[in-house]
């Protein structure tokens, strides 16, 4: 998909959503615990507009970088290929406090964010950009753990493949960069992150630290399918040129 795109249209609203989006998390939430039904419920039934939301990507591209591959060192997670659903319910937990994002106070209490046709469109944009095929991914010395816990604890909610479910809120994991995993994974075991299924928190709570660090890599190795996937690292979106 090639988008032609003049930049000068960018409002100041899309410079606020993008900021948002910075503390966008795509890893670890499931349904749309703690979301405000109200806010979801406009957005994630509009038909996004594609021009849009690339309008709004562009400015969200200076982190997450134009391919919205985020860093294999997991300070900004991949938002490629993520559900649509999935983006619009985390944006509106941080706008609503129903998840804490450091440094994004400010921006959260902005109303305008919360703009449910806007949140369509960049949520929209970023679910068919392709993703990487070379994600962060752990040392691989504990796989065999690590597929035993995903089986008994994960994929009930995220699928055999780390999959996800658009209709139900579940993000898409698989993919996903390693070290973000394995922080989002860490603030919900300690309690800080809770926008997530209540049952999540009891369900890893005998976690050891071997235990965490193993289904973390393993997640960060299942694949996408492959129309998912760029066709290489090299890969550039064709709307930024």
């Amino acid at each position: 998909m090639r988008i032609a795109v003049n930049i000068h249209m960018m409002q100041i609203s899309t410079v606020k959503l993008s900021l948002l989006l910075l503390s966008l998390a795509l890893g670890l939430a499931n349904q749309a615990w703690g979301a405000s039904e109200e806010g979801m419920a406009m957005a994630i039934n509009l038909k996004p507009n594609m021009y849009n939301g690339l309008v709004i990507f562009r400015v969200c591209a200076k982190c997450h970088y134009e391919e919205g591959w985020g860093q294999r060192n997991g300070i900004f997670p991949q938002l490629a290929g993520q559900h649509a659903k999935v983006i619009i319910k985390q944006l509106v937990d941080v706008r609503d406090h129903n998840r804490e994002s450091a440094g994004m106070d400010h921006f959260a209490m902005l109303k305008e964010i919360g703009e449910p046709q806007v949140l369509a469109d960049v949520a929209g944009y970023i679910s068919s950009i392709l993703m990487t095929p070379n994600p962060g991914i752990g040392a691989g010395t504990d796989l065999g753990l690590g597929k035993k816990l995903y089986n008994q604890y994960c994929a009930a909610c995220h699928g055999r493949n780390g999959e996800g479910d658009n209709d139900h809120f579940y993000p898409r994991i698989q993919g996903q960069h390693y070290r973000y995993l394995l922080r989002q994974f860490k603030w919900i075991y300690r309690k800080e992150r809770t926008n997530i299924q209540p049952g999540m928190m009891n369900a890893i709570a005998d976690f050891t630290q071997q235990d965490t660090e193993a289904v973390i890599d393993y997640i960060s190795r299942l694949k996408p399918p492959k129309e998912k996937l760029a066709p290489s690292v090299k890969w550039k979106n064709p709307d930024f040129e």
